[in-house]
């Protein structure tokens, strides 16, 4: 039996300081682009006010996996997105939109998503990736 191919490259330790910080470097972009104030950053991250205030002064310590899981969502809602709306500036306004899809009853996404649980950003993701074809 032979074994397995291997990756090319190093393999990333999720459980790094410096994974934490790339990780959250890309958050920061997307926080940026969707104009998220500081209170909407803790609550997608479901991280607490002093926390973020800790990464943002560069004191990275490796995320738990329920972080990994909430970033992992919104970075594929912000690639659906960028998928859907090749316009940079119409994927990023979508997220706060008013919506008539029956997951969300009028409300935006970010709306949704702020209601703070994981499931709210899997739904967003699940719906965004349905729209473009793709699988959940």
């Amino acid at each position: 039996m032979s074994a397995l191919p291997q990756p090319a490259g190093p393999s990333v330790d999720l459980q790094s300081a410096a994974a934490a910080e790339a990780a959250l470097r890309t958050f920061w972009r997307l926080a940026e682009a969707w104009q998220l104030t500081a209170a909407e950053q803790h609550t997608l991250l479901g991280v607490g006010r002093t926390t973020l205030y800790q990464w943002r002064q560069g004191r990275f310590s490796p995320l738990d996996r329920h972080v990994l899981e909430r970033l992992s969502y919104l970075f594929g809602i912000y690639a659906a997105l960028h998928v859907l709306f090749p316009v940079p500036e119409r994927a990023d306004a979508w997220v706060r939109k008013p919506n008539s899809a029956p997951f969300l009853g009028g409300q935006s996404a970010l709306d949704r998503m702020l209601a703070g649980q994981v499931v709210d950003l899997y739904v967003v993701r699940q719906y965004l990736d349905a729209q473009r074809g793709g699988k959940a």
